[in-house]
């Protein structure tokens, strides 16, 4: 069956065997992109992080989601199966897609997810799109340039392949035998976080769905400023999580071949969307 590597590696159970599994392509804003959808119930929608896909960020997750909720995920812009355009990368471009791929769908209102760079693109979701939103989880991500160390940034100038996790490249390169593509992605990936600019206290301030944000303490974000994201969003809920960026979700690149021992992740996300 067609990816079954990276899904006995990510210890991902055979979903796409079952009957309510979907996958292809959907024409989205000129490009061919690449989406799951599986379980059943409320939709879910799982926006991955810069370098990774669908597996790589929540292979892990996703079994246990979806005994809850139908789940919708998707290969974002030159990530994973899904094309390329001849722009640069940009939140506001992710917003717009994922927005035409619902629609594509038929998906008129869902519950949304993002981790780290998918934070990111919840939150210009959340300004823009607002038609669609019932409930956002905001994980590990920046809404301004100050919540990560200067060295942070500092390693975007002049940012290299071989830095890059290297299971996320070879997961990658699984899925879409093509090491131009990879490095393509890591460039674009490279380029906007190099440019990022982030939000204004009133952007995030004007957020007015029902929002988990979730982080954790040794995070690529500050913990105070994940205290400070939930101060400005009112009503907000806030989680810290031990642990380093993505590991209380399972990505992969976190855990390095590690078992994920942190499902307990699990019952917080059910909890606050079953509220």
């Amino acid at each position: 069956m067609l990816y079954d590597t990276i899904y006995n590696k990510l210890n991902y159970p055979d979903i796409m065997s079952n009957s309510n599994f979907k996958s292809g392509y959907s024409d989205v804003n000129g490009i061919k992109m690449y989406y799951e959808i599986c379980g059943e119930g409320k939709p879910l929608v799982l926006i991955h992080g810069g370098g990774s896909f669908i597996q790589t960020s929540f292979g892990n997750l996703i079994p246990y989601l979806v005994n809850h909720r139908q789940i919708i995920a998707m290969d974002l812009q030159a990530h994973g199966r899904t094309g390329d355009r001849d722009a640069d990368l940009s939140f506001k471009q992710d917003a717009d897609d994922i927005a035409m791929l619902l629609k594509n769908l038929g998906i008129k209102k869902a519950d949304f997810l993002g981790f780290s760079n998918g934070g990111q693109t919840v939150i210009e979701l959340a300004l823009r799109y607002g038609d669609f939103i019932n409930k956002l989880i905001i994980c590990s991500a920046l809404y301004k340039r100050d919540a990560a160390a200067p060295e942070f940034w500092k390693g975007f100038e002049n940012a290299k392949l071989e830095v890059m996790p290297q299971n996320l490249k070879d997961e990658f390169l699984k899925v879409n035998n093509n090491k131009s593509a990879l490095q393509n992605m890591f460039d674009k990936d490279v380029k906007r976080m190099k440019n990022f600019k982030g939000w204004s206290d009133e952007e995030i301030s004007s957020i007015k769905f029902p929002v988990l944000i979730m982080t954790a303490n040794n995070d690529v974000g500050s913990p105070e400023h994940a205290v400070e994201m939930y101060r400005y969003i009112s009503g907000s809920e806030l989680v810290i999580l031990p642990g380093n960026h993505g590991e209380y979700l399972g990505a992969i690149d976190l855990l390095s071949g590690r078992k994920w021992k942190q499902t307990y992740s699990v019952e917080i996300i059910v909890d606050f969307l079953n509220k």
